[in-house]
């Protein structure tokens, strides 16, 4: 399958990109963005440019088979409308065109555990995060909405933000043993990218809003790995 990626240099895209370059089943990957992702391989091609829902210059979206959505920003500090710009309105920018180049194509959006599909709850990042997924739903193609609890960085995988790269440091001995005791409360960076590629493959999926053991189930499902 060809896939589009947004969101390649944060933590999670990066881990994403890590399991797309490994996986026979994904013959390549477009990744856009902002910045350039440092990383070089035969299946990788990069598009740079200042704003990442400008896709009027790619002509060849009907060709993908699926768009993993990984671009987003922590809400610590900034107000509602700044960001739902850039989680809801992007990202809609983005998914209506592929939609209609690709009615077929399947669209992994990396939400939350804790996302309120009402609209009506206190917090502010899950009201916002909750009308993109519904948003997303509605759209004529494949959405699947994963809302991962505790991500884990793996492989070598760090995180953008200062702040998280210290938590992740901090906690690493207590991750270790939640994983042990209630796994399913912590995803990795190695299964989401897992699980991401084999509900594009079609796998068999329990729903279209995937939680932490619906991620961890298909990520640890068998892959061909180069």
């Amino acid at each position: 399958m060809n896939v589009i990626l947004f969101g390649g240099t944060g933590m999670i895209g990066r881990g994403v990109l890590r399991e797309c370059l490994r996986d026979d089943a994904v013959t390549g990957v477009l990744a856009v963005g902002r910045t350039p992702l440092g990383v070089s391989h035969p299946k990788l091609r990069e598009v740079v440019q200042p704003d990442p829902s400008d896709l009027s210059g790619l002509a060849e979206l009907p060709g993908h088979d699926a768009c993993f959505f990984c671009l987003g920003v922590s809400s610590v500090g900034m107000k509602e409308e700044a960001y739902r710009r850039v989680t809801h309105d992007l990202t809609l920018a983005v998914a209506r065109p592929l939609a209609a180049a690709n009615p077929r194509l399947t669209f992994v959006y990396v939400s939350g555990e804790g996302t309120d599909s009402t609209g009506r709850g206190r917090s502010m990042w899950a009201r916002v995060k909750g009308r993109t997924e519904n948003d997303l739903l509605e759209l004529p193609f494949r959405a699947y909405m994963f809302r991962p609890g505790i991500v884990q960085p793996v492989r070598g995988i760090p995180s953008k933000t200062r702040l998280y790269r210290t938590l992740y440091t901090v906690t690493a001995p207590l991750i270790a043993v939640l994983r042990r005791i209630a796994p399913n409360l912590v995803t990795t960076t190695e299964d989401l990218g897992r699980a991401m590629i084999a509900v594009a493959a079609g796998g068999e999926v329990p729903g279209r809003i995937l939680r932490p053991r619906d991620i961890n189930r298909l990520g640890a499902a068998p892959t061909r790995h180069n």
